[in-house]
Formats: structure tokens, sequence, C-alpha cells
């Protein structure tokens, strides 16, 4: 098995191809050990010193490193402990199926909602996830769209630029009831 690994945007984080598929539909994000237990992999991930956070896509598992510590020894550990859980024939995710992307809205702007969520699955969705991270729908108040950032986006210093110019500008343009974007905590 050989896994491959990218650098993302934010140098806290490292993104792990494995060559296989790692979560058949959805994402999950394990943003810290106690979030882990319903993912053998996400465990092993956590019990390298100095894991903060795991992410899955469909192809990668994204990691997040504390401050102070050197990716240069982290990544052997890590290497060997995603090689180990696929050698070991465990699954990824326990009973716990992955999360849903998108929050439900049930309010009365329906209909904007679920053009916005079409603009995250079709345009910024798949441009993140080759940056190892994922940016769910949160909630639409006001013509404002709240969104959640995990994996690499979460924490990472472009992000914020990321928001405001990029996924803000796009909204804005295909819906005009939409007049910003804000992040949301988990």
């Amino acid at each position: 098995m050989f896994i491959q690994t990218e650098s993302t945007p934010n140098p806290a984080t490292l993104k792990f191809l494995p060559g296989q598929t790692v979560l058949e539909a959805g994402t999950a994000d394990f943003p810290n050990a106690e979030t882990a237990s319903k993912s053998p992999l996400a465990q092993r991930v956590f019990a390298v010193d100095g894991v903060t956070g795991v992410f899955f896509g469909t192809d990668f598992v994204t990691v997040t490193k504390a401050d102070g510590v050197d990716w240069d020894h982290m990544k052997p550990a890590l290497l060997g402990a995603i090689m180990e859980h696929y050698q070991s024939g465990a699954p990824v995710m326990g009973d716990a199926p992955a999360q849903a992307a998108h929050a439900e809205h049930d309010g009365p702007d329906g209909e904007i909602v679920g053009q916005i969520k079409d603009l995250l699955d079709t345009r910024v969705r798949p441009a993140v996830a080759q940056d190892g991270g994922d940016i769910t729908f949160h909630g639409f108040e006001r013509g404002v769209v709240y969104l959640h950032m995990q994996g690499a986006c979460a924490g990472c210093p472009s992000s914020t630029l990321t928001l405001k110019m990029g996924i803000e500008n796009l909204l804005k343009h295909y819906i005009p009831e939409v007049t910003e974007v804000r992040p949301v905590g988990v």
C-alpha cells in the first residue's frame, strides 16, 4: 500500500491519500480525540502524539497537528497508523454512518436555501475537498448564510479570505437575497 500526502493551505493540516475509498459518501469530522469513538481509523490516528483533529472525505484523511509539533516527526507515525488500519481489515467507521453534509432548513426561505446548497455542492465543496476540507450549510437568516468549516478549512489562515472573497461573492452573484457569509463553530 502506498499512501500519498499533500500539503493544504492550512500549514497545521496535512492530507493523506491512501489510494482507496475512505468514506462511501459524506464526510466525517473529528475535532478532538473524544469524538473519535465511532471510528477505528480516527482512533488510530489520534493515538499519534500531536494530532488535534481528523477529517475524512471520500478518498482522503486530513490530519491537523498541534502547534510546536513538526510534520517531519509525525508523518511516519501517521503513515504507519493509516496503513495498519487498512491492513487490519477494520471498518473506517463503526456503526455510526458518516454525517449528512448540510443542516436541514425548514423555514420560509426553502427555495433560496436549496439554491445555496446546490451552489455549495457543485462549485464550492469539490474545490475545498481538494484542499482536504469541507464547507457545509449551517443556516440562512435575514440574508446571512452561515457555513460550517471542517478539516483543513477549520482554523486555516486563508479561510476568512476564502469565505469573504470567494464563497460570499459567488453566492451574492447567483442569489441576490444573500448579503453576507459567516462561519459558525461546531
